[in-house]
């Protein structure tokens, strides 16, 4: 089917008017012509074309209304395709935004995983060297102290640290503070020990037995535990040299025992002086502290 567009359009609607105005002579369309007017004939034949046109032009102007009801509904469907066109392409705008942004979540969060399996390798190099370090200085220390009997002095790595348990035994004396010659000479392997490993932190907890005590001195077993410690972390300090700022001195009492006190073997187990051995956690401190900046 033919479409016009609207300049033909007018046009021929224009041309048709006119023609269509001039289709009302003094002959009707279809009426005989008198043969003995002048030029009836041709007359005839002109009037004739002249119908052929009129219907002709009636036809076209049928066409044409026909053209423009579908010009406009397909205009109609146009305008409303354009507008389903631009609604999706502001969902396909909204949709490649938000993409975008995930995508970009996706990779700040790869970028922060990275990130935390390389502190976590660091950590895990830190801690076996700690955890080898923490070996190497229960096997010296073994052979440090390898003259003490087990129920004076015991070793256990345990949590990533030395223990090193010396009993009353060796180190005091009844309701005493004063360390015994066999413990002084346990002291000072010890310290040996320590001055060669200053990165090794000292933590010393005396520890006693339920049996109450109460005297002019200490009011009770936690004031006992606590003097006892005291006395050890001095002893390293002024008579070895062990650095103060390396060592604690804590007091438990009665409160943390080893064995059941219903024995005397219990007893005598749970009174004891523990000095915990451990690395210092500087690296890994420093480590978690910078991931938090």
């Amino acid at each position: 089917m033919k479409v016009f567009n609207k300049s033909t359009l007018m046009s021929t609607l224009a041309i048709g008017a006119l023609t269509v105005s001039s289709c009302k002579p003094i002959y009707k369309c279809g009426d005989p012509i008198p043969e003995k007017k002048p030029f009836g004939k041709r007359l005839q034949a002109v009037v004739t074309e002249r119908d052929s046109l009129c219907v002709s032009l009636a036809d076209q102007k049928a066409v044409n209304e026909q053209l423009t009801a579908e010009n406009k509904s397909l205009e109609d469907k146009l305008s409303g395709q354009k507008n389903i066109n631009s609604n999706q392409s502001e969902q396909l705008n909204q949709q490649s935004a938000k993409l975008n942004e995930q995508s970009a979540e996706l990779s700040q969060k790869e970028k922060d995983l990275q990130e935390k399996e390389r502190m976590l390798r660091e950590m895990q190099a830190i801690i076996a060297r700690q955890d080898e370090l923490t070996k190497k200085l229960n096997q010296t220390l073994r052979d440090a102290l390898v003259g003490f009997n087990s129920d004076e002095l015991t070793m256990e790595i345990r949590d990533g640290k030395v223990y090193v348990s010396m009993s009353d035994k060796l180190l005091f004396k009844s309701g005493s503070t004063t360390v015994e010659p066999k413990g002084v000479d346990a002291l000072k392997a010890l310290a040996d020990v320590l001055n060669k490993n200053p990165d090794i932190q000292i933590l010393v907890e005396g520890h006693t037995d339920n049996v109450p005590i109460k005297t002019a001195v200490f009011k009770d077993n936690w004031d006992l535990s606590v003097a006892r410690a005291t006395s050890i972390t001095r002893m390293l300090n002024e008579k070895y040299a062990v650095a103060a700022t390396r060592m604690t001195a804590s007091g438990r009492g009665e409160y943390f025992p080893k064995a059941s006190n219903d024995t005397p073997e219990g007893k005598a187990k749970n009174r004891r002086t523990e000095i915990i051995l451990s690395p210092k956690l500087d690296e890994i401190m420093n480590l978690l502290n910078g991931s938090t900046k």
